[in-house]
């Protein structure tokens, strides 16, 4: 596990000097998210910064919390966006690694976790895009289970440093 938090953290910091160096975009993603977790339907909040590197590859940090019945659940993941820009549609596929942190009725645990997904925006104008939806399979750890677990994100896309 350390092994690979290292092996991304390197990844990373090695990607930062690419950013100076190529379109210097951001993509800013903030809306409603839904996860169904073993045994819960939650609701929620998403929030995504993506620093792209060039037209297709960027470097994203995804925040998001959910709530049902007095229990809340937040992860906070990092990694790789693939993305393929047109006039009116963006689709994008990512990988993200983090961790997810747990609590309902003073049972509280964080775990590492990942999301293997996408989604597709809708370009609306030069710098609003609307997410229509962002599909993600997040697998956490906690206890010595794997909980499978699954997100919708839908909400606003602002994008920041476009020509």
């Amino acid at each position: 596990m350390q092994k690979l938090v290292g092996l991304l953290a390197l990844v990373l910091w090695a990607t930062v000097p690419a950013l100076a160096q190529a379109n210097s975009q951001f993509d800013i993603f903030g809306g409603y998210s839904y996860l169904h977790v073993p045994g819960a339907n939650t609701n929620g909040w998403e929030a995504q910064a993506t620093g792209n590197l060039n037209e297709y590859i960027g470097v994203t940090a995804d925040f998001d919390g959910h709530y049902s019945n007095g229990g809340h659940d937040y992860n906070f993941l990092f990694g790789p966006t693939l993305s393929y820009r047109t006039d009116k549609l963006t689709p994008f596929a990512h990988v993200l690694f983090g961790g997810s942190h747990a609590g309902a009725g003073g049972f509280s645990d964080t775990s590492f976790a990942w999301a293997l997904g996408g989604g597709v925006d809708w370009n609306w104008k030069k710098r609003l895009a609307i997410r229509l939806g962002q599909f993600d399979y997040l697998p956490t750890y906690f206890g010595s289970t794997t909980q499978n677990n699954f997100r919708y994100s839908a909400g606003v896309v602002f994008r920041v440093g476009r020509d």
